[in-house]
């Protein structure tokens, strides 16, 4: 059917093929191109319309929303049609983000304005609740973790959404394997109200129940957007609507009673000042309850897995994830053409793992994701479609064959066929991928495994311990070769060349060793970070190390000469780990300030790898970020997180 427009209509409904209302004669065609269908819903700013742009072929399914300005007097009407133009002009800007429906056209015709946006498919938060029943805990994190970015995005734009609610949050088509988490809908109309509006009308700008006392008023502020944030999550954790959570007679919310199980305590002091009252006592911005929520000291909350173990047979899956191969990972010979530029989104989040993960590994071929956490298991993932194909589980009466302490590293071989984890149980095991079956297991040192490395001659392998040692294996056979000992203090990263002659160490101790392996001879020794290094990197040609710390620093050293090159302070907090990509064009680092910052590099005439001095992307996240690898394309990038989650990024 198509729906007239015209808001004193009193028939609006009309054929869908008609051009004009039947009742009152309007044009049934927004600008030549956009019909609407039925009405969505409706409000004291206007109307909100599902259409259809039928320029398009197949007709494209958007959404109008109609702004009915109700101000006397000329000058106050263009004022606040102005005002609309402005904003859509903002939001127009902001619809590149994933997580806002993007702005198609922005219309005035007649008396009326119109704004035109995407139609974003999918669940609404609220029908999730009636579905699912009350969030966990961690869904109420991540909803978190994902919204509050988008409000001060919207908030540094100056925009107030002014109705945050759960109707108005989407979990887009989960067939959609590049949608984000979490959509937020419906915003920008009721900013355009001016404030001589809602004093003349008394019109309630937002949610009843939701909406903040001093936006019930007509004075909505950021803090107004925050508040119902902490509204929305109540209810949802809850299931009770807010009038049944909130005590006139106490003017105060009492909420926690009704929770279905506890939950930390941080996540309850962070929504009950959200909740407050006066303006002056809530967070000053989303950015603050982000900090707030992820302060460090914050406890580990245990994930739910929701993986699944029914997959196909070992054989068909290998054959599956050959042929989808391709579309992840370009010819090889392309690899040149990959670039700097462009920008990195989360393609997919895995989840599966009951404690953090604190390693993550990519097979040579770019098909398989590994992965280790404190719950003492590693996890076999496939990269295209995010299926959790094996679990090797911890060490227990039932399964005697794994790990008996946290994960500290994982590896594989050149060849892709063996899958290498370490562990605080000090025991270092070699697993077939295909028979998904422990090859063998051996101690490797009297404190921890810390670090794993595989040389690509597919010779040797190397593991690193909270002892200082650096041990050499036989990668084949699992016998040990021989023992480095120079390091003071825990091994925190290990770099094996491609011919398996050379080996680069970092440490607790503040030193970065350069080992001869024909003669297990100490060639050098590297000093410059003022505090314990954690990770390292070296370019394709092995020409250029690069060395991170908790000193914050990155540190670019000029292997040729053994000396220091480049020096950035990167990060606020400490860097946790860094990968460099294959081709040697992006060096990524993760950090505990709950950041991945994607640094482009390039090489100078004498083949040394520098940093170009462009801003690096940085992608955020909720929790500190423990570890990362990209992939053999350049392209794809995996990072593991205190959150208990898996993200695999994409450069588009």
């Amino acid at each position: 059917m198509s729906h007239c427009f015209n808001p004193t209509c009193p028939q609006p409904v009309n054929e869908p093929t008609a051009q004009f209302c039947q009742s009152c004669g309007s044009s049934l065609v927004l600008g030549d191109r956009y019909r609407a269908l039925q009405v969505l819903g409706q409000g004291g700013f206007g109307k909100t319309f599902l259409a259809v742009d039928i320029t398009q072929n197949p007709p494209q399914t958007c959404v109008i929303k109609q702004f009915l300005p109700v101000q006397q007097g000329e000058s106050v009407r263009r004022k606040a049609s102005e005002l609309f133009r402005q904003e859509a002009e903002q939001l127009k800007e902001l619809g590149s983000h994933p997580q806002i429906p993007t702005l198609y056209a922005y219309l005035e015709v007649e008396d009326f304005q119109y704004l035109v946006q995407e139609f974003v498919r999918g669940q609404t938060l609220e029908q999730e609740l009636k579905q699912e029943g009350p969030f966990s805990e961690i869904k109420i994190l991540r909803l978190l973790n994902d919204l509050l970015p988008i409000l001060q995005l919207l908030h540094d734009h100056q925009i107030i959404h002014r109705d945050i609610k759960p109707t108005n949050l989407i979990r887009p088509n989960l067939e959609d394997p590049t949608a984000p988490d979490v959509v937020l809908v419906d915003f920008g109309a009721s900013k355009y109200a001016t404030r001589e509006a809602m004093a003349r009308t008394g019109t309630l700008i937002g949610s009843a129940g939701y909406a903040a006392p001093e936006q019930v008023m007509g004075r909505a502020e950021f803090a107004s957007d925050l508040y119902s944030m902490g509204v929305t999550c109540i209810h949802l954790m809850t299931g009770l609507h807010p009038f049944d959570l909130y005590s006139p007679a106490d003017d105060a919310w009492n909420w926690e009673q009704y929770l279905p199980q506890p939950v930390d305590a941080r996540l309850v002091q962070v929504l009950n000042k959200l909740l407050k009252r006066a303006t002056n006592q809530r967070f000053r911005s989303a950015a603050a309850v982000l900090k707030a929520l992820n302060a460090r000291d914050r406890p580990v909350v245990r994930l739910s897995s929701r993986s699944t173990e029914s997959m196909p047979s070992v054989g068909s899956e290998l054959a599956l994830m050959q042929r989808e191969a391709v579309a992840l990972n370009p010819d090889p010979s392309q690899a040149s053409s990959v670039t700097p530029a462009g920008e990195w989104t989360c393609y997919r989040t895995l989840t599966g793992h009951e404690g953090p993960i604190t390693a993550v590994a990519v097979s040579p071929d770019g098909l398989l994701i590994a992965t280790g956490s404190t719950d003492r298991s590693v996890k076999l993932w496939h990269l295209e479609t995010g299926h959790l194909l094996h679990t090797f589980t911890g060490k227990s009466l039932l399964s005697p064959t794994g790990h008996s302490d946290r994960i500290s590293a994982v590896a594989f071989s050149p060849d892709g066929r063996t899958l290498i984890s370490g562990s605080d149980d000090c025991r270092v095991i070699w697993w077939d991928i295909e028979t998904r079956r422990r090859i063998f297991s051996r101690m490797g040192h009297e404190w921890v495994i810390s670090a794993l490395a595989t040389s690509q001659n597919g010779q040797l392998l190397a593991s690193g311990g909270g002892d200082g040692l650096v041990n050499l294996w036989d990668l084949e056979s699992g016998e040990p070769i021989a023992r480095l000992h120079k390091h003071r203090d825990r091994i925190t990263s290990i770099l094996l060349s491609p011919d398996g002659q050379t080996l680069i160490s970092s440490s607790y101790d503040c030193t970065i060793r350069l080992w001869d392996l024909k003669s297990d001879r100490l060639i050098s020794t590297l000093r410059g970070h003022s505090d314990r290094i954690s990770s390292l990197a070296v370019s394709p040609n092995w020409l250029t190390l690069v060395s991170a710390g908790c000193d914050r620093t990155l540190r670019f050293w000029d292997l040729s000469q053994g000396k220091q090159a480049q020096s950035i302070l990167a990060h606020r907090d400490a860097i946790t780990c860094l990968t460099l990509a294959p081709q040697g064009h992006v060096l990524a680092s993760g950090s505990e300030d709950n950041r991945i910052k994607l640094w482009n590099l390039r090489q100078d005439e004498t083949g040394s790898t520098i940093f170009t001095g462009e801003k690096p992307k940085s992608l955020a996240y909720g929790w500190s970020v423990s570890a990362i690898a990209f992939g053999p394309d350049g392209r794809t990038l995996v990072s593991g997180s205190a959150d208990e989650t898996v993200r695999i990024w994409i450069q588009v």
